[in-house]
């Protein structure tokens, strides 16, 4: 019934938005980025276009970008990791005791790191998927314990380096430069093509945007839902310890509180990046939309001067506008119309078996 039109015609939707709305939903949050940038330059003539303030967010903002990214993975599943600021705290704070304390060499750290952030996320995608408990619930509890795992790797204090401080080749992961930018951004832009190429392009992220639709419309046609959804948070794992490394390289000093300042930003910045670029869906070009949006947002206000309560007033108000504008976006992407709330979800371009990829009858790989 879902695929009747209100004339009874099968397969046409009720309303179908024009290509104005199209394009207003689409590219209506890079817009606003361009706008508010305007907005501040003509008000902070001085301060705010420079290359200053440009050099300052596409540095200050490649770790909420990296963070917000490790965020959508698991969400394209219809999951949410409230362990990732743990996780980055976790994770910083290893790479300086392994470097500062242990004595190993930090490219061997890094890469230890990195792969210890895949083995969290298994552990987090095995807890939420045979243990069969709510991911809000199993990351909450994951990340308490790695924040406890954090307070006693430091013991509540600082790791600090010694009057040599720490590798020059450590700290030109987030200090050099490229082509004249910081070069944390191009890790941002490479992540961030890596995600679209892989949701948008290969066999793997269709699954997983079917699991996150409908996952019993998944199990109908083969898709081990549960292998996804653990491949989801292997992934947002992953993209954690890359956190944490960049995080110990900018800041040069291991902190167990910090990571939880970014959690939020994260959140933020993957929701409200659903309703750009691919309305109503997670997507990576979408999120880093919106990371844009919050860090012009909050640079201008910044150089307004406005008061600390402020960055945590326009996060929470921003999330709450992001979740309300993910859901409407997805709701119309799944009827076509913004009536009709209770349709099945299936998401346009995706296979509605796994043959259709060119692959082999039954479960995919």
């Amino acid at each position: 019934m879902s695929g009747l039109g209100r004339r009874g015609r099968p397969g046409l939707p009720a309303r179908l938005p024009g290509p104005g709305g199209h394009l207003i939903g689409a590219y209506g949050l890079l817009a606003l980025t361009a706008l508010l940038f305007l907005i501040f330059s003509f008000t902070l003539p001085r301060t705010f276009p420079t290359r200053d303030t440009v050099d300052s967010i596409l540095s200050n903002q490649s770790i909420p970008a990296v963070l917000a990214l490790a965020a959508m993975v698991p969400i394209v599943t219809g999951a949410f990791d409230l362990s990732i600021g743990y996780g980055l705290g976790l994770a910083h704070v290893m790479v300086m005791q392994l470097v500062v304390n242990v004595g190993w060499p930090w490219p061997l750290v890094c890469l230890a790191v990195i792969g210890g952030g895949a083995v969290v996320g298994v552990l987090n995608g095995v807890i939420v998927e045979f243990g069969r408990i709510d991911s809000f619930i199993a990351t909450l509890g994951t990340g308490s314990m790695m924040y406890a795992v954090t307070g006693w790797i430091t013991g509540g204090g600082r790791i600090v380096p010694g009057p040599q401080g720490l590798p020059a080749g450590f700290t030109d992961i987030y200090d050099s430069r490229f082509i004249g930018l910081p070069v944390p951004a191009f890790y941002v832009l490479a992540l961030a093509v890596v995600l679209w190429v892989v949701l948008e392009r290969l066999p793997l992220g269709r699954y997983l945007y079917v699991v996150g639709s409908n996952p019993r419309a998944a199990d109908l046609v083969g898709i081990p839902t549960r292998r996804y959804s653990v491949y989801a948070f292997a992934a947002s794992g992953l993209i954690v310890g890359f956190a944490g490394v960049l995080l110990a390289s900018q800041q040069q000093i291991g902190n167990p509180s910090v990571g939880l300042d970014y959690l939020l930003p994260a959140f933020v910045g993957a929701l409200l990046g659903s309703t750009a670029i691919k309305p109503g869906r997670p997507n990576a070009m979408g999120t880093l939309v919106a990371v844009a949006v919050l860090a012009v947002g909050l640079t201008g206000i910044g150089q307004m001067g406005a008061d600390f309560w402020t960055v945590p007033l326009f996060h929470g108000g921003t999330l709450l506008i992001a979740v309300g504008l993910a859901g409407y976006s997805a709701r119309r992407l799944r009827t076509g119309t913004v009536a009709a709330r209770d349709s099945p979800a299936v998401p346009p371009e995706l296979p509605s078996s796994p043959t259709q990829d060119g692959g082999a009858a039954g479960a995919p790989p």
